[in-house]
């Protein structure tokens, strides 16, 4: 009897881990609202580019524009001096390698 009930509790468990394997692997895929680990390392790569690049180029001011990254789309958001200086920071975004897309939304401050 006890061997029996030890088999029924054996296979119980291997059901049980069978139904919930799928469910953990979902947790490290992503969604269309939530990156992956790797996606997100991917992204965080992508954002520390795009700032290095800012750093080398004359006509942008690194310290004005943010910077964020979501499934290699940046968004450029924040206050420059001109004109010239939110096109140059689009161009040179669009310019780092694995930038999929990127969304100016930096505002130039008025005179």
């Amino acid at each position: 009897m006890q061997i029996r009930n030890s088999r029924v509790i054996l296979i119980m468990w291997l059901v049980l881990a069978i139904e919930l394997m799928p469910m953990m692997w979902m947790g490290c895929a992503s969604t269309a609202t939530r990156e992956s680990p790797g996606e997100y390392l991917d992204d965080s790569t992508l954002t520390a580019k795009v700032k290095a690049a800012f750093v080398h180029d004359p006509v942008v001011k690194a310290f004005d524009v943010s910077v964020q990254t979501y499934k290699g789309a940046v968004q450029l958001s924040g206050f420059v001096n001109t004109v010239s200086e939110k096109n140059q920071a689009e161009t040179v975004a669009r310019g780092v390698r694995g930038v999929k897309s990127v969304t100016n939304s930096l505002i130039v401050k008025p005179k």
